[in-house]
């Protein structure tokens, strides 16, 4: 069910400060538009830190709606809170979510048996399938793949969005947990490595922008076509540098932004794209294809 180009999707706002519905609907048409094979709703590209909980439900609930079924949506459900993640993940059932992608606690830094205990008790007040979620960087703590293979006992727990991009951590994932265990890329750059080491896809910040490329990419991958893959990766790799130039979302807000596709509005303590960094992003979108007349 999760596999391929996942679209880690951006919130778009308003001057006012809301969710943007109409900018919302346009993302998420043109991601149908164009091949991606699911959607990622209030993960961290989406700002999830600054939602609130009527925000988080409303966001949800209409792009279930506007998705209606023709590919999944997971629903980021994390917190630091064991009792406040269940909430979420309850919530996220109700609300029609395919599934739920669960980051690690974040601040507090479990051990691994903490982290254990804390995914097994979101599993098991789970409806839907749940995807666990890996980023050292921003969480300060690291879902080991002993832990990860324990937890891929559980039925509920389907798979794991990893994003420390250390080698042979995909192969060793794959290894552990066996071929029925879905694991996800989660950094644009080295995606293509991962899936050459059993990644079956990549959840993405520049799919957002280049949501066909990104398919193909994954779809290259997975026939094992690994020449075509590689190339078109190499091609890939200057929009990837831009994305990352400062904290994510704040350049992949702005390029969609120079796409015509949302307002410049981010939530503070975000600000916008620096004037310095906007051209070179630019001139990456537009030797892309990407920008729109």
């Amino acid at each position: 069910m999760f596999t391929g180009s996942i679209v880690a999707l951006v919130t778009p706002f308003t001057d006012e400060g809301g969710i943007d519905h109409a900018a919302l609907d346009g993302l998420v048409d043109f991601h149908l538009e164009q091949g991606s094979e699911a959607l990622v709703v209030a993960g961290t590209t989406g700002e999830s830190p600054t939602l609130t909980k009527p925000e988080w439900r409303d966001l949800l609930t209409a792009i279930v709606r506007r998705v209606n079924g023709a590919i999944p949506v997971l629903a980021g459900t994390g917190s630091a809170s064991t009792e406040v993640a269940v909430d979420l993940t309850r919530q996220a059932g109700a609300l029609g979510a395919d599934g739920v992608l669960v980051v690690t606690p974040y601040y507090n830094r479990p051990t691994q048996t903490g982290l254990e205990a804390h995914f097994t008790a979101i599993a098991e007040a789970a409806a839907v399938p749940v995807v666990l979620y890996n980023v050292p960087s921003r969480t300060a703590v690291d879902l080991l793949p002993a832990t990860v293979q324990r937890l891929a006992a559980h039925p509920r727990i389907i798979g794991i969005k990893e994003a420390k991009s250390d080698a042979g951590r995909v192969a060793e994932l794959v290894a552990r947990c066996g071929s029925g265990f879905i694991v996800l890329s989660g950094d644009d750059s080295t995606s293509l490595a991962a899936m050459q080491e059993g990644a079956t896809g990549v959840v993405s910040v520049a799919a957002n922008v280049a949501p066909a490329l990104m398919r193909e990419l994954c779809a290259l991958a997975g026939s094992q076509d690994w020449a075509a893959a590689e190339r078109l990766d190499r091609r890939l790799q200057s929009l990837f540098d831009a994305l990352a130039v400062v904290t994510n979302p704040i350049p992949v807000k702005w390029a969609l932004f120079e796409m015509n596709r949302v307002g410049p509005q981010i939530r503070l303590p975000l600000t916008p794209l620096e004037e310095a960094h906007r051209s070179p992003l630019r001139q990456c979108l537009d030797a892309l294809g990407l920008l729109r007349a």
